[in-house]
């Protein structure tokens, strides 16, 4: 099956439009191909303002219909609390609201951007939506991340490039409770990063510090930058630390 034929058989599409590379695409094919869609964006403590504000890009950019929907995330202990199987708890928060939004508006198939490159053996979340019905169609097709940016660079999206990003949560370690003030710190210390030029990194909260977390490749642009760095996350955090190992994923 590929992704034509895969709207084709599902038209009434509900999309979990994060505003990350994957669900932009799905958006892109399922304007294409499905008979109507419908985004739906979940906007919590959890998510950057810039991933809410490309989601509306997106939808601007390919005529589509979006709902933002609202949910108190840190309102759920099971999430707040950060065990083990947070992700758990969380996904299938978002995507009870997603379920429940697509039921009441006539949608009979909702979808979400996990693709075929993706390591489901340590991704508690995806057990979450599979519980709930949800479909993966990029990897029932079997389309790969790389390919997934081939195609999107093809049709001009300007996600096509855009770097993996994971919510703020995961800059906390687990066991450690989450707050709002600790993600609103996340999120003020790495969109200073971003503004430096920097692309692809993470500020970890570690017990009141700030730990950063960048590719190699990024270490010199760090050492022009770094009194101000220290400066300007020094507002936030009692102290800020350069990870010298490479980043991992999450």
């Amino acid at each position: 099956m590929n992704i034509k034929n895969f709207f084709e058989k599902h038209s009434n599409i509900a999309l979990a439009l994060s505003g990350g590379a994957d669900s932009a695409y799905l958006l892109y094919a399922a304007k294409k191909y499905s008979k109507r869609v419908k985004a739906y964006y979940v906007k919590t403590a959890f998510q950057p303002l810039f991933e809410l504000e490309d989601a509306r890009r997106l939808a601007r950019e390919q005529d589509a219909e979006l709902e933002i929907i609202e949910l108190d995330i840190l309102s759920n202990k099971l999430v707040a609390s950060n065990p083990s199987d947070r992700c758990y708890h969380c996904k299938k928060a978002i995507f009870e609201a997603i379920v429940s939004a697509a039921r009441r508006d006539g949608l009979d198939t909702v979808i979400d951007g996990t693709n075929a490159s993706d390591d489901l053996s340590d991704r508690p979340g995806i057990r979450a939506i599979r519980e709930l019905g949800v479909i993966s169609p990029l990897r029932d097709c079997g389309i790969t991340k790389t390919e997934l940016r081939r195609l999107s660079k093809e049709v001009s999206l300007f996600t096509h490039d855009k770097p993996a990003y994971a919510c703020l949560a995961t800059r906390i370690p687990g066991g450690t409770e989450i707050t709002a003030e600790k993600l609103d710190y996340t999120e003020k210390a790495e969109d200073y990063l971003f503004a430096l030029g920097f692309k692809d990194f993470r500020v970890r909260y570690r017990e009141g510090a700030a730990l950063i977390q960048l590719n190699r490749s990024d270490f010199a642009l760090f050492s022009v930058n770094s009194e101000n760095i220290f400066r300007e996350l020094k507002q936030y955090y009692k102290a800020v630390y350069l990870d010298l190992e490479v980043r991992n994923e999450n």
